[in-house]
């Protein structure tokens, strides 16, 4: 993907979502879809996942948020910035796991 053209967003991904391997399952997720990116666990429990690549992969990742994995439950799905307001970080092209 091109960072400088593709769509971005971050979305916050909030109830039983840790502890449950979720980073693990959006990545697996995310690069079936081609996305770059990453996902971390936040302080209060919640999963922060920011994405980049074609509008059309994006928009199936965000479904795909909104129910999870079978282990997790998933209250809200809140996406906190989209497109050009995120700028790329120095992360390697893939979709990653932060700590």
């Amino acid at each position: 993907t091109d960072p400088n053209t593709d769509p971005m967003f971050s979305a916050r991904v909030s109830r039983s979502v840790q502890g449950v391997g979720f980073r693990a399952w959006v990545r697996t997720v995310a690069t079936r879809l081609g996305l770059d990116g990453h996902a971390r666990n936040l302080a209060d429990g919640s999963v922060a996942v920011v994405a980049s690549g074609h509008q059309g992969a994006l928009g199936k990742l965000l479904s795909q948020l909104e129910n999870g994995p079978p282990e997790a439950t998933i209250q809200s799905v809140t996406v906190e910035r989209s497109d050009a307001e995120i700028t790329r970080q120095s992360d390697p092209l893939g979709f990653r796991i932060r700590f």
